[in-house]
């Protein structure tokens, strides 16, 4: 018989045995045998007398469909009781956990794994590897950024596993390393089959301002501006954009550096290699601007076919202006072809030869001597520019505006819009110039002045202009002279051209002309000491027996007696003008009638003062 103590000791050991079973199934994955299906859950029975349901959801739509009484399948044991005694278990963390032990093993081997993309996440996207819920951050997930993943979601597809923690239940995967090697192995084997003047396809994959960079499976080659067609093109972006499926050919491959040179326009026949049979110097044609620089304008007169035309060949009368300001691009023009170098692919053209030279026109149109009627174009510090015919104008020059007016003065009597008359006084088409005169349309008053000047005659001036070194001033024939400081008095304390005010009437005496600067030369002083010679030789002989103070001092009467005339005859002429102005014709008439008698009465006193004198 067993005591008591014995069997106290044998159930617990059996009791320990059964818990340490049980320890064992909490957190495991285990065999269970599905009891029973009823009203959306399976019954499990994992052993032990202990049961547990899982809803069917958790084994997905395909496989509960599949399941029945009996079969067996793996199930993760959460708790082996619960407080209705019955089993916690888990379907899906069984899945879960037999995924985590595949993952690990196939990271170890550094071995892609199939999962799907499920969605985006913060900072990337969400994938289901087999059960197993990992992170794909945003830069992984291809070569280069990818705005809709649309197309990828849902799609089992291969991984590559950058870290696992089990601990936290963290697995970083990359797809961007899959594709990567992806691509190294076609990059090879297209780089192994690559030679220049192969046509493939490829696809824009960055466009810059120098060209595109095309993607042709694995490997980029440039497709520079210059190759993307024959003709003209401003911007890569005018005829490309990123995306885009093209055929290029490999005309340049260096597989040292792997680098590949493409072009479009070489699929293309070369236009040029008709342009020698088509066009020949002096042809005139019709193109469009293309481009515009600071040396001249390209013209398309085909596709692919341009010409220059040199700033100097684009206008006979506008010179030294940026081409922009004669034509703009697009624009339709009449273009004449100089030469032509199809080795060089260049074409020189014309546009002004293309029309009749102005210039010959105007030498037909206009002889020397005609007077022509013109606006003022311009207003230089050298002269005037009037506009004669078209874009062709003449220049008056400064010294070409007046007879009087002479520097700044001249040129402010004109102002840029204003109609002049001006006679043309020389024509150079081969200098493309034409000068005319205003001041020509009128006599030169030099001329006509100085035909009555005589040496030492004294002259009546008006002072035009006070100066440091001398007195400018007018006769009245309108000729220009000039007093110079030494020559403004005989006193040297009175040689100031303070003294003088403009408009003052002066004597002075003539000393010299100058015919080539058109000036006269005057003296105050050399009409002072004539005076004083004069005085001498009318008054001075010996047989007066005069002093020379006696002499002088009758001079000096003499002139203080003509200078009083002089002023009174001035009043009257202005107090007679005066009166004319401000009365009308019958009261004037009337007055100088009544002033006859007047006149008459003051004869006699007018030849007592004559016999005074």
């Amino acid at each position: 018989m067993t005591t008591h103590s014995q069997s106290t000791e044998s159930f617990a050991a059996l009791l320990e045995e059964s818990l340490g079973t049980v320890k064992k199934f909490e957190g495991q994955v285990v065999k269970g045998t599905i009891a029973s299906i009823d009203r959306g859950f399976a019954i499990i029975d994992v052993g032990l007398k202990a049961e547990g349901s899982v809803p069917l959801e958790e084994f997905g739509h395909e496989m509960a469909r599949s399941l029945k009484v009996g079969d067996i399948i793996d199930i993760y044991v959460e708790r082996f009781e619960n407080k209705d005694g019955e089993a916690v278990l888990s379907y899906e963390k069984a899945r879960r956990e037999a995924s985590w032990e595949k993952l690990e093993e196939s990271h170890r081997n550094n071995e892609r794994v199939m999962g799907r993309l499920t969605g985006r996440v913060k900072g990337g996207f969400a994938v289901d590897l087999s059960g197993a819920l990992a992170f794909l951050p945003g830069s992984q997930i291809d070569v280069r950024p990818i705005k809709d993943i649309g197309p990828l979601v849902g799609i089992e597809q291969p991984f590559q596993i950058l870290k696992m923690d089990r601990l936290r239940g963290n697995i970083v995967v990359s797809r961007r390393a899959i594709m990567e090697e992806s691509q190294a192995e076609a990059r090879s084997e297209l780089l192994s089959n690559l030679h220049e003047g192969q046509i493939v396809k490829g696809i824009v994959k960055n466009i810059t301002d120098y060209g595109a960079f095309i993607d042709l499976g694995g490997i980029d080659g440039l497709l520079h501006v210059t190759d993307i067609a024959w003709q003209r093109i401003n911007h890569p972006s005018d005829v490309l954009h990123v995306g885009q499926t093209l055929d290029v050919k490999i005309i340049k491959y260096n597989q040292e550096d792997r680098r590949i040179s493409l072009g479009i326009k070489q699929l293309k026949e070369d236009p040029w290699t008709e342009v020698a049979s088509r066009y020949k110097a002096g042809d005139i044609l019709q193109g469009a601007v293309t481009n515009i620089t600071d040396y001249g304008v390209f013209v398309e007169l085909d596709a692919g076919v341009e010409g220059l035309i040199h700033m100097s060949e684009l206008s006979w009368v506008k010179k030294n202006i940026h081409p922009s300001k004669i034509v703009s691009t697009s624009e339709q023009v009449k273009v004449k072809v100089l030469e032509i170098d199809p080795d060089k692919r260049r074409i020189s053209l014309s546009i002004k030869q293309a029309t009749d030279n102005p210039w010959d026109i105007c030498q037909k149109k206009y002889k020397v001597g005609n007077v022509i009627e013109g606006v003022v174009k311009n207003v230089t510090e050298f002269g005037l520019f009037v506009g004669i015919e078209g874009d062709i104008d003449g220049m008056v020059h400064v010294t070409d505006i007046s007879w009087s007016a002479s520097g700044e003065a001249a040129l402010a009597l004109y102002k840029k819009g204003d109609v002049v008359k001006a006679k043309l006084l020389d024509i150079d088409p081969e200098k493309e110039r034409i000068s005319l005169g205003i001041k020509q349309l009128d006599a030169d008053p030099f001329d006509n002045g100085i035909d009555v000047l005589k040496p030492d005659m004294v002259l009546t001036c008006v002072v035009k202009s006070i100066q440091e070194n001398g007195v400018e001033v007018e006769t009245e024939k309108g000729v220009i002279g000039f007093i110079r400081k030494g020559d403004l008095s005989r006193e040297r304390s009175e040689q100031r051209t303070d003294r003088f005010a403009v408009g003052e009437r002066v004597d002075a005496q003539l000393v010299s002309i100058d015919k080539k600067n058109r000036r006269l030369t005057l003296s105050i002083k050399a009409r002072e000491l004539s005076e004083e010679k004069e005085a001498m030789a009318t008054y001075g002989s010996s047989d007066s027996g005069a002093s020379l103070g006696d002499i002088l001092g009758n001079a000096i009467d003499i002139e203080k007696v003509k200078a009083q005339a002089m002023k009174r005859t001035a009043k009257k002429e202005a107090d007679a003008s005066a009166e004319e102005e401000a009365q009308p014709k019958a009261k004037k008439a009337a007055k100088e009638k009544d002033a006859e008698p007047k006149t008459a009465a003051k004869k006699p006193a007018a030849k007592k003062a004559k016999k005074e004198d």
